[in-house]
């Protein structure tokens, strides 16, 4: 599978937006800004950092330590969507903050909306900091620099080693084998399930549909889009998540509820398809297992390949408004590739950084949880470097909403050919309200 998305110029990948009435003032903005204040001078910078973060501030506390005539103060905000909103909000008032702590699937929505600025002219050497999949994560497909990346989420199986061991379950290397392995599993533990196909987690989803090589959204050299979340990639996942529902050899409910937390701590669900961060919620939702669970990489769909999905993650972004981008792009630079600031990040703010550099070495130390897996880490990073390239669009949003709905009424139905609507309703719902925002879309 390639990893390697289209090389597509800079205005083309704005040109959707151009209905919008959004491009015009788009070549100006970024690194080449000539209306931006000279960093070099002597003068003091004084820059705003919009993250979600928990102690963020303690990590910019480092860098204004060090860099006095450039100071940064981190304004706490709400995630999500929120933050999303808030930021577009921001920039049509023209008071935008400097850096923006930005999820990767909302760096296409806020580009549409002229909220980030292009900093390749200051990304310098950022890009061999990181595994070329996360890094197109933040180019969009384009000869720009959007972001630079922070933290990533690359997905894994964890697994109950104690009773994989006792029941003579085999820890699966590929998708066939999984499903073998979820039937085994009910017949050897008829009250548990391998694991559960949960409706509320539309990211984890698209991490999956990620790796089987979907791109849900593209655009051509004209600035036309291409929505394909109803593709052959998607329908594999679909049909075989709905499959094994169906056949009621895997559970069909929520995570991230009592009912769910429950399942793991007892013991009737084995396993959890999950991302790098998953030991920190196994630690409140199955407490009494701890020192039981291991992880693996992904399940493979074709026997001897290696690559995986993401499930979650942020960047640091300049915005548009900042008068100084070059100093916000130094900073956001420091940031996510400096050892100091990687450290400060593993050990105040919990993150998995992006920065391959900061995915090994003594700060990152074998979760509480996993005593039995003391190369955890050393996994995690041989994992993460096969993350496959996404392909994210303007309203990641509308068909997050869209796969809350369907597949939350497929998953109750158990019916596979209901899984299948389901998609097809996301990518409806998504083709449709490209067109209600001014987007040209193929096909449509």
């Amino acid at each position: 599978m390639s990893m390697h998305s289209p090389r597509i110029s800079r205005r083309t990948m704005l040109a959707g937006a151009a209905a919008l009435g959004l491009t015009g003032t788009l070549a100006a903005c970024g690194g080449s800004d000539d209306s931006a204040q000279d960093d070099d001078s002597d003068a003091p910078v004084k820059l705003t950092y919009w993250s979600w973060a928990p102690n963020m501030e303690k990590v910019a506390a480092i860098w204004n330590k060090k860099n006095p005539k450039i100071t940064v103060t981190v304004s706490k905000q709400a995630g999500g969507g929120e933050i999303v909103a808030k930021l577009i909000t921001a920039k049509k008032a023209g008071n935008a903050p400097d850096l923006i702590q930005a999820e990767y699937q909302s760096l296409p929505t806020l580009v549409s909306n002229d909220v980030l600025a292009d900093i390749a002219t200051y990304a310098g050497d950022a890009k061999s900091e990181f595994a070329e999949g996360l890094w197109g994560m933040v180019t969009l497909g384009t000869d720009a620099v959007y972001a630079i990346p922070q933290d990533s989420g690359p997905l894994m199986f964890y697994y109950r080693e104690d009773l994989f061991k006792q029941h003579g379950l085999k820890v699966p290397a590929t998708w066939t084998e999984f499903a073998e392995t979820a039937r085994a599993a009910r017949k050897a533990l008829p009250k548990s399930y391998l694991t559960t196909f949960s409706a509320n987690d539309p990211g984890l989803f698209a991490g999956l549909a990620q790796q089987a090589g979907a791109k849900w959204w593209t655009v051509d050299g004209s600035g036309q889009w291409t929505v394909a979340i109803d593709d052959t990639a998607t329908r594999q996942v679909t049909e075989f998540w709905g499959g094994l529902v169906q056949e009621g050899v895997i559970d069909n409910q929520p995570m991230y509820t009592p009912a769910w937390n429950n399942a793991l701590n007892k013991g009737t669900h084995i396993g959890w398809v999950s991302a790098v961060w998953a030991p920190g919620v196994l630690v409140s939702a199955a407490p009494d297992t701890q020192g039981k669970w291991r992880m693996a990489p992904l399940p493979q769909w074709t026997a001897g390949d290696n690559v995986t999905g993401s499930w979650g993650g942020s960047s640091t972004a300049v915005s548009t408004d900042s008068e100084h981008p070059e100093a916000a792009a130094k900073f956001a630079h420091w940031i996510n590739t400096d050892p100091e600031a990687l450290a400060a990040l593993v050990k105040e703010v919990a993150i998995y950084p992006a920065a391959t550099k900061g995915q090994s070495g003594s700060v990152l130390t074998t979760p509480e949880f996993f005593p039995n897996q003391p190369d955890f880490y050393d996994t995690a990073a041989e994992i993460a470097a096969t993350t496959a390239a996404s392909a994210w669009g303007p309203n990641v949003t509308i068909a997050y909403t869209t796969f809350n709905d369907a597949f939350g009424k497929a998953a109750k139905a158990k019916k596979e050919t209901q899984f299948l609507t389901a998609l097809a309703g996301m990518q409806t719902s998504t083709v449709d309200d490209m067109k209600k925002q001014g987007f040209k879309v193929a096909g449509a």
